[in-house]
């Protein structure tokens, strides 16, 4: 998707009722416990680690957009496992409702799997970053607050 300049929405953006553009996140973790990353190759927050996902299109669910998404992004396929919630937040003067899913890549969490796991459409970069590692890398904290949620709603006893 090619970006818009700042502040202009495309006429296929889905919207909540607040006007918000609806949007949809993946958090991904490995079988070491490691989280998927993309570096954003385009606005908003280009050049920014963040969580695979974008806008939700007209008529798509945010459960299908976070597994497109996956896709677009990093050439990996995917499940949606659980929901983490709508987390709500402004950049570069446009708000988005974002829904956040913990998606599993089809074929497993081990190595071999996800190995394949490439840049692609809006994704300048994908990495495989241990949590406590984040921080380091800029990530912000709204989006560490989600793969935090993310790491214990997968955790196994």
């Amino acid at each position: 998707m090619a970006p818009l300049p700042q502040g202009q929405r495309d006429s296929a953006d889905e919207t909540d009722e607040t006007g918000a553009i609806v949007a949809a996140g993946a958090v991904v973790i490995d079988d070491r416990g490691r989280v998927l990353l993309v570096r954003r190759g385009h606005a908003p927050s280009v050049g920014e680690w963040t969580l695979p996902g974008g806008r939700v299109e007209a008529s798509e669910t945010p459960e299908a957009a976070v597994v497109r998404e996956l896709r677009e992004e990093t050439a990996l396929v995917g499940r949606v496992v659980a929901s983490l919630g709508v987390v709500t937040l402004t950049r570069e003067g446009t708000t988005y409702a974002i829904h956040e899913y913990v998606v599993e890549c089809l074929g497993g969490a081990s190595e071999p799997s996800l190995a394949r796991a490439r840049a692609g459409d809006d994704a300048a970069e994908v990495r495989w970053v241990a949590p406590e590692a984040l921080a380091a890398l800029g990530v912000r904290q709204d989006a560490i607050a989600v793969i935090r949620r993310g790491l214990a709603c997968t955790r196994r006893p």
